[in-house]
């Protein structure tokens, strides 16, 4: 039997993900190792390996089947755009892509004025003001703290995530439009669906299960 390979983005949502995992019987006694220095961890009896992975590169070990399944957030599936199946809302980490500015830039909103987008997603941007909105956006890519695009006057609004609102209360800005929600997503690479389909569906259908309770 080969191995069925889970990646997973590190973090907080390795760590949900694997608490998942446990309550339908696939454990892995090696991820509790924390001075660990090991790469892959494996559960030799069932034939599954896990290996964490930076969350923005998930999509790719999947889509290139150096993973069967992945465990990553939507706005990164979304982001990466690689060929591969969602299968399931995990239901964790639950947040939305918005976009956000001060009160007054709803009108340039509201008119498809051009307008100056900061961001960290630049293809979820992209698509949404020029598939969806048929608004003229220049995109700019930034890595740090978008709030601080439209303060300093870099960009007329953001794409960003927002959970709670208050890092966007304390500087003046507020969500004006919501892209999608979002939450921790499962998804398969698109051969492995068809060779390890049972296998796969298995693992599916009990976290259902879980989720159901």
């Amino acid at each position: 039997m080969r191995y069925l390979t889970v990646a997973l983005a590190k973090g907080r949502l390795a760590a949900r993900a694997m608490e998942m995992f446990e309550q339908i019987g696939i454990s892995c006694e090696e991820m509790k190792d924390k001075d660990s220095r090991k790469l892959i961890f494996a559960n030799e009896e069932l034939g599954i390996r896990f290996f964490l992975a930076k969350a923005t590169d998930v999509p790719t070990y999947v889509e290139y089947g150096a993973a069967d399944i992945g465990i990553a957030g939507r706005d990164t599936i979304l982001e990466e755009g690689r060929k591969l199946y969602e299968v399931m809302d995990l239901g964790i980490g639950r947040c939305r892509m918005c976009v956000c500015g001060p009160e007054s830039a709803g009108e340039r909103l509201k008119h498809h004025e051009l307008i100056r987008v900061a961001t960290k997603y630049p293809n979820i941007a992209r698509d949404y003001f020029h598939n969806r909105k048929y608004q003229t956006a220049e995109i700019i890519r930034l890595n740090g703290s978008i709030e601080l695009a439209p303060i300093v006057g870099l960009s007329e609004v953001i794409v960003d995530i927002v959970e709670t609102g208050s890092t966007l209360r304390e500087n003046g800005l507020t969500v004006l439009e919501e892209i999608c929600p979002l939450s921790a997503r499962m998804v398969v690479n698109q051969v492995s669906m068809k060779t390890e389909h049972e296998r796969i569906t298995k693992i599916i259908r009990a976290l259902e299960r879980t989720g159901e309770k």
